[in-house]
């Protein structure tokens, strides 16, 4: 079995940027299509932000859906870069740059919100990058974080944090080698947050229409003012 790590997270986005790209732009997600595209655009919102930066901004579809917003997207993964630069006009300031440069704090903004739409599946870059929020949020901006719903996703296994294989199960045949992801339980969320000096203000569970479950879990927290 391949090693579950941050590295391998990275290699295999590095090979699946094109496919991806394809099923964003495709609406191919049908959690996304109805309930996480726009509960991530309205928390944004809720803010109020004049300058924004999106942490693992993939094809670059938030940048986008934000025009309002003075936005800067950053991803690890050129091929992703390039795409949102290719699809995005003016609209954005998009840079390659990885979390561990991040969290080493080589990004440098002072932005009112920060969000990280479903990019935080790693282990000690998703710790590094929020440790690092001073570094790119002001005083009293916000970052906002959507992933998947800890009791949802959890399945069969342990309701503990660690490692799990990933799937590209309902995904086109296009997709190979998929990502490990390291699952978190709910109160390690929080005590993420809270240990990388971020007060929690808002906790969101957008909930599918038909299954009446929840398909996300948003959490907002705000550095101190």
């Amino acid at each position: 079995m391949a090693e579950l790590t941050d590295e391998r997270i990275v290699q295999s986005w590095s090979r699946n940027s094109d496919p991806w790209v394809a099923a964003v732009r495709g609406r191919e997600i049908a959690s996304r299509a109805l309930v996480t595209d726009a509960a991530i655009v309205d928390a944004v919102r809720s803010c109020t932000p004049r300058i924004g930066v999106d942490l693992g901004c993939g094809e670059g579809w938030l940048v986008r859906a934000l025009p309002e917003v003075n936005m800067v997207g950053v991803d690890a993964i050129s091929g992703l870069v390039e795409a949102a630069r290719a699809s995005s006009g003016s609209a954005g300031d998009f840079r390659v740059m990885s979390y561990e440069e991040i969290a080493a704090g080589t990004l440098q903004l002072s932005s009112d919100v920060a969000i990280c739409n479903f990019s935080l599946i790693g282990e000690e870059s998703t710790a590094g990058l929020l440790r690092a929020a001073p570094t790119y949020l002001r005083p009293g901006g916000s970052l906002i974080v959507q992933t998947v719903h800890p009791l949802v996703s959890c399945g069969d296994a342990p309701y503990a944090d660690g490692w799990r294989e990933g799937s590209w199960a309902g995904f086109s045949t296009d997709f190979t080698d998929a990502p490990p992801w390291y699952f978190r339980t709910l109160a390690s969320w929080v005590a993420l947050f809270i240990d990388s000096g971020l007060r929690i203000t808002s906790l969101r569970e957008p909930v599918h229409p038909e299954t009446g479950k929840p398909v996300s879990l948003i959490l907002m927290g705000q550095l101190p003012g």
